[in-house]
């Protein structure tokens, strides 16, 4: 996983809908070969880049599922 400034203006960043209107929360969008991750209040400052497979397990972890013993769990 690496942080790099957001200098993409082509991506589609979404929120999670149950997020408050004040923006506290982070915002995801997916490219090509990564899933970044940002702070909704600083839309313009550092980019957290994961590949697939670090979100997928990023998204068990917090959803308190099992790794998949198929796909791994790769934590870069």
């Amino acid at each position: 996983m690496a942080a790099r400034p957001n200098q993409d203006s082509t991506l589609v960043w979404r929120k999670s809908s149950a997020s408050a209107d004040a923006g506290g929360c982070v915002e995801v969008a997916k490219s090509q070969t990564s899933v970044l991750v940002r702070d909704s209040r600083e839309p313009t400052g550092s980019t957290l880049v994961l590949t697939c497979a670090q979100w997928r397990g990023f998204l068990r972890d917090i959803k308190g599922e099992a790794p998949d013993p198929v796909q791994g769990y790769d934590v870069g």
